[in-house]
């Protein structure tokens, strides 16, 4: 089988982060969320990748994953000219995929469950795609199941009064069949071809659709709260590790990852889980965590961080507590005098400097 991986869109909702490049490149855990979508196909052992491109930051996709060597699978691009819709994106791929069948990842779907053994049920099966469902306390913000005697007998994308709680998550493993049907797709409400009416149409001209239910964690990262959220859960998997530098006095209690050359001064508490990057000064007085993520190169100085991401190259100074933020690449932070404990919320796209 192959993958495909769809790494465009604006972003729209997740500006001004998404300003300056893709929000499949944001990261998670230090990782960019997409190459959780890469990771996750290779374990199923899908190697031959395309990407979907298109918009602000393509040439950065092409740039950090480069032909996929460095992650151990072989990486195309193909170029999306306008966000007409998923199914328009896959229907791009139908000299990649061939006779094969394939799988599709949007790029901005974390999930913890290994894909390995639904890629091998497929694979030996009859059937003409299958999807994955999510129990969803929102169903109206995705496409939705509705399921009667075990089989599927309608997908609907985003319902009024949604029939049942069971989202079609952004993972499908399909047949070259679809693209038969998207020759007669007719675009939505909103101009775009739509991949739950694609499957829909399946549906209707008496193609099977099988589907498996994922019981542990999904999360369509359409949100600032859905990547934080996503990230503590990330966090919480990892093993603990350091490999920097610390002082008498440091403190640290839960799971804690220190990378390479970062120094942790005295008196600094971390409550875990936590991730710091390479390179980074964590100086004394300051408190981290839980649930917070910093990036490679980062400076901060007695400021209290929880429940946050903050990018690499960034400087954060001053007596401030900061929480539910993310802070871009190459940000700064500094605080000149004294201020009020209030709790602060910052959403700052790349190269963002507040002094105060």
């Amino acid at each position: 089988m192959k993958g495909i991986i769809l790494h465009g869109g604006h972003g729209t909702r997740l500006r001004p982060l998404t300003h300056t490049g893709p929000k499949q490149l944001l990261p998670i855990g230090n990782k960019p969320m997409s190459q959780y979508c890469i990771e996750s196909l290779k374990e199923a052992e899908v190697t031959e990748i395309a990407i979907i491109v298109g918009g602000i930051g393509a040439n950065k996709v092409r740039e950090y994953y480069g032909d996929g060597e460095k992650l151990g699978v072989k990486i195309s691009y193909i170029e999306q000219n306008e966000p007409k819709g998923i199914a328009h994106a896959i229907n791009l791929c139908q000299n990649f995929i061939g006779n094969e069948k394939f799988i599709v990842f949007l790029g901005d779907n974390i999930i913890q469950k290994s894909i390995r053994n639904f890629a091998q049920k497929f694979d030996k099966s009859n059937s003409d795609a299958s999807i994955l469902l999510c129990k969803v306390n929102d169903p109206s913000r995705f496409g939705i199941a509705d399921i009667k005697d075990n089989k599927i007998i309608k997908i609907i994308e985003k319902p009024k009064n949604p029939p049942t709680n069971l989202a079609v998550t952004g993972i499908y493993f399909l047949t070259p069949v679809i693209f038969k049907i998207f020759e007669v797709l007719q675009p939505s409400w909103r101009n775009e071809l739509e991949i739950t009416d694609a499957l829909q149409l399946l549906l209707e001209n008496k193609y099977k659709i099988s589907y498996d239910m994922i019981t542990d964690y999904w999360k369509d990262t359409g949100t600032p709260e859905d990547i934080i959220h996503a990230n503590g859960v990330i966090l919480e998997k990892m093993e603990s590790y350091f490999h920097g530098i610390k002082e008498n006095g440091f403190k640290s209690k839960g799971k804690v990852m220190i990378g390479k050359n970062t120094k942790i001064e005295k008196d600094v508490e971390i409550q875990g889980p936590v991730i710091i990057g390479e390179n980074c000064i964590i100086k004394s007085k300051s408190k981290i965590g839980p649930n917070i993520s910093i990036g490679n190169n980062t400076k901060i100085s007695q400021v209290d961080i929880a429940k946050s991401i903050i990018m690499s190259d960034c400087v954060i100074e001053g007596d401030l507590k900061i929480r539910d933020s993310i802070i871009s690449n190459n940000s700064q932070i500094i605080v000149t005098e004294s201020h009020n404990t209030n709790e602060k919320i910052f959403l700052l796209g790349e190269g963002t400097k507040i002094i105060f």
